[in-house]
This record gives structure tokens, C-alpha cells and sequence, in this order.
């Protein structure tokens, strides 16, 4: 049963706070592993539900996976060890899109049967653009309409192949990278624009042999190449850090330190513009772990603006900006100026269209936003009033409009609040610390 939240606004945060382990790191390092010679130790493993689905999925794969506090040891078998208990195996991956389509990669090269399911937003996802270059690589994938889970996939002995993706897509991306370790050749995918990059970093890491050309967005990895284990250390995931950002940044006489932050360029896009729009966020102690940039952000309260003519955000840039969208709409209704977003179709394909919910959200609130068919456009500033908000179990949404309420006079009510658990289980816990006890009410960490 899905609990509510309700917030009181006219609020500031003011604190330290470490968020929780890169979800995207987390997801590709706990896979890799999984398929690796021996025994990979991970630190700050995120702890959201999606990646426990990943672990989840493994486990039912035959792999020993031992939680020991802030320590996760895979007992990896190799690139052919997985021995499920049954077959054909069943493995369930909740609501995680970057699980069933990534995993799908690995699966494709076993010599079994596979029939991977999720929730009901999962069903709603496109997965036909996994199942195309897969079956090119010779896997035989049934789907619901050829193009929603549940997936049967029959693994094979796969072929290398050179693909190009229509869409710029790092689940994709990674698909077809994971299925060409098991290819007898190399295999090369490319993408209309450069997604984020965790993928090729982490497999230069195990020790595959994978080679990227920046300037054509192209990466080849030769296959059958076995990879060694890693002791791996996850930063903070600087997506979720995005709504605690946006708090510092909107609410007057606020001062925020996040220690131990991704800053990874390819997920930095979010910090760049609010940086563009004149916030004051200073990056510090920056090292290079893993080959992902990692440091601290300090962040004070802004008054934030566009130049004359407002800031279009379009093209090459969102593929790096996708998941900090919504709480971005709810930022801009606070900017001096105009901001138009175009080419983010793709939301409207995520666990909501959250095109459709954060136009609903943001008008529920009093706010005038024009949504198109592929973005929305924001003029500021706006006074936001109290609401009941619907999440539509989709916990970015939860959680921008958590931060909305937060700006909004009287109570704000988040329904479905609890989805947020799906990336950021700390998420209202942080949030009442920084902002103090009676921001948050009906704490849905907290309810018996």
C-alpha cells in the first residue's frame, strides 16, 4: 500500500550530507562482476530498489552475493558461470528499465533460457530497441507485441556486430557492449549523441578490451575476452544529489556541503546550466577514482536568471540532462526568464510520461507551463501554491514536487510518496534532517 507525505513550505536546508551510491555505477559494476573470474568487493553500493533488483537477478543466476554493512563481495564465475537454479530461469526487475534492458546483454550470450518480467511501468517500456541488435547478434527474443516484457530470451553463440543507435541511449549502449563480450569478433556501437559513459569506463576496469572514438561517438569492444574482478568504490549519486541542488539553490539562507559526488562530465549537464543561470556551486576536492571524476559541491542559495532572450535547452545536451528534467521544470519556475525544453521525448517514455506529470504537477500548483509533444517551456518567476500531487509511482516526480512543496505556502501532499525509494531510499529522511523536524510530515520511512 503506497503511502502519502505532506509538506510544509517556506523552508531552508542547511547541513553536510552524503547521498546514497551512483545508480548507474552500481547497476554495471554489480553485472560485470557477476560475469568476472572471481571475487569483486564493492563500496557505497547505491541502495535504492533498482539496484537490489540487479542483485536479485544475479543471485537467481547462480552468483554468490555477500552484504556485509557497507560491503557487497560478488563472487563472480566467469563469462559462462552462471548456473541458475532451474531453467528456464525467471527473474523479476521491479521497476528498474536499466536492469532488464543492461542484463538482457549478458543473457543474450548464455547457453540457456531466460524470461526476464517487471512491474507494470515496466511492461509500458520499449524494449524493442534491445531486442533488434540482439537478434542481429543471433539471441532469439519473443516479447509482449515484439516489444514489451515480459522477455524470453534464448542465448546463443553471438556474432559481432557495427550498430548504430537511433536514439542516444546508455541502457542501449551498454546492451549491446555487454553482448559483445561473449561475440566471437569485435563489436562496435555508436550513438546520434555521446550518453553517459559508465559503461566503457568500468570495462576498461575488468580488463576488457574496448576502445572509444570520441569524435564519431563510437565504441568497439573485442569479445571473448575473460574479465578479472575489481575492488570498486561507487561516489555519490549526483542525479539524486539533484533535488537536495535545487533546495539549496531556491530556498533563502541556504548552505549545502554533498561530499563524495559523481562529476562524471557526461552527468554534469544539470550543474552546467543552473551554473549558466548564475548559481553559486563550488566543486572542490575533485580526484580521479575508477576514471570518474569525484569531489565535493558546496552550494548557497541563488537568484537565478536566463539572459534576455531565456535559455533553450535542446539537441546533444539532453541525453545528459534526461533524469534531472522534471526537478529542473520545477527550478525554472523560479528562474527570471524564460526556459524552453525540446528533444526530451523520451520522458514521456519513462516510469510516467513525465512530460504529462510534471505539466500536471506544476499547473495543480498554480504555475503556467506549456508543454509540447517532445519538451515544455517555464517562464519565472512564479508563486507556487500548496497541492495534492499525484507521483504516479515514478519517484523523480515524487521527488521534484517534494522540493516544489517545499517553496509553496501551506501543505503540499505527494501521493505515492514512497516510490522514491526506487533511487533515493534516504530521500524525505536527509530532507527533514537539513530542513528540520515538522518539514516532512507522515515520514513514509518512518510509519509503522
Amino acid at each position: 500500500m503506497s503511502r502519502n507525505i505532506r509538506i510544509r513550505g517556506n523552508s531552508k536546508v542547511i547541513g553536510t550530507v552524503q547521498v546514497p551510491g551512483d545508480k548507474s555505477i552500481s547497476h554495471r559494476v554489480a553485472m560485470l562482476a557477476s560475469i568476472a573470474e572471481g571475487c569483486s568487493t564493492i563500496q557505497g553500493f547505491a541502495s535504492s530498489a533498482d539496484c537490489h533488483a540487479t542483485l536479485d537477478c544475479i543471485k537467481k543466476l547462480g552468483i554468490a552475493v555477500v552484504e556485509n554493512n557497507q560491503t557487497i563481495e560478488i563472487h563472480g564465475r566467469g563469462l559462462r558461470g552462471y548456473q541458475p537454479a532451474k531453467l528456464p530461469v525467471e527473474l523479476f526487475v521491479g521497476n528498474s528499465g536499466s536492469t532488464i534492458r543492461m542484463l538482457s546483454g549478458i543473457l543474450a550470450g548464455q547457453n540457456f533460457q531466460s524470461i526476464v518480467d517487471g512491474d507494470a511501468s515496466i511492461r509500458r517500456r520499449p524494449m524493442k530497441r534491445i531486442i533488434e541488435p540482439l537478434t542481429l547478434m543471433g539471441a532469439t527474443i519473443t516479447a509482449t507485441e515484439g516489444n514489451f516484457a515480459p522477455l524470453t530470451i534464448h542465448g546463443n553463440r553471438l556474432r559481432p556486430i557495427d550498430y548504430h543507435t537511433p536514439v542516444a541511449s546508455a541502457q542501449v549502449k551498454t546492451c549491446v557492449l555487454f553482448a559483445g563480450i561473449f561475440a566471437d569478433g569485435e563489436t562496435t556501437v555508436s550513438e546520434p549523441e555521446l550518453s553517459r559513459n559508465h559503461s566503457e569506463l568500468m570495462l576498461k576496469e575488468f580488463g576488457a578490451k574496448i576502445e572509444t572514438l570520441r569524435a564519431t561517438n563510437k565504441i568497439s569492444i573485442q569479445g571473448q575476452v575473460e574479465l578479472h574482478p575489481v575492488a570498486y568504490q561507487v561516489p555519490g549519486d549526483v542525479s539524486s544529489a539533484a533535488f537536495l541542488i535545487a533546495a539549496a539553490l531556491l530556498l533563502p539562507d541556504s548552505q549545502l556541503l554533498i561530499k563524495n559526488i559523481n562529476l562524471n562530465p557526461t552527468r554534469t549537464a544539470f550543474l552546467n546550466v543552473l551554473e549558466n543561470l548564475g548559481a553559486t556551486i563550488i566543486r572542490e576536492n575533485i580526484t580521479l577514482r575508477h576514471m570518474e571524476p569525484v569531489g565535493d559541491l558546496r552550494i548557497f542559495f541563488s537568484e537565478l536568471k536566463t539572459e534576455k532572450e531565456g535559455m533553450v535547452l535542446s539537441g546533444d545536451i539532453i541525453p545528459n540532462l534526461i533524469d534531472e528534467i522534471p526537478i529542473l521544470a520545477v527550478i525554472a519556475t523560479q528562474i527570471a526568464g524564460r526556459l524552453k525544453i525540446r528533444d526530451a521525448r523520451e520522458l514521456r517514455i519513462k516510469e510516467s510520461d513525465r512530460l504529462k506529470t510534471v505539466t500536471e504537477g506544476l499547473r495543480a500548483m498554480g504555475v503556467e507551463v506549456d508543454e509540447f509533444e517532445d519538451g515544455l517551456a517555464i517562464s519565472g518567476k512564479q508563486t507556487l501554491k500548496a497541492a495534492k500531487i499525484h507521483s504516479e509511482g515514478d519517484h523523480r516526480i515524487a521527488m521534484a514536487f517534494t522540493i516544489a512543496g517545499l517553496l509553496a505556502s501551506g501543505e503540499t501532499e505527494i501521493i505515492g510518496a514512497d516510490c522514491a525509494a526506487v533511487s533515493f531510499p534516504e530521500f524525505y529522511e536527509l530532507l527533514t534532517e537539513l530542513c528540520g523536524e515538522g518539514t516532512i510530515i507522515e515520514n513514509p520511512r518512518n510509519e509503522k
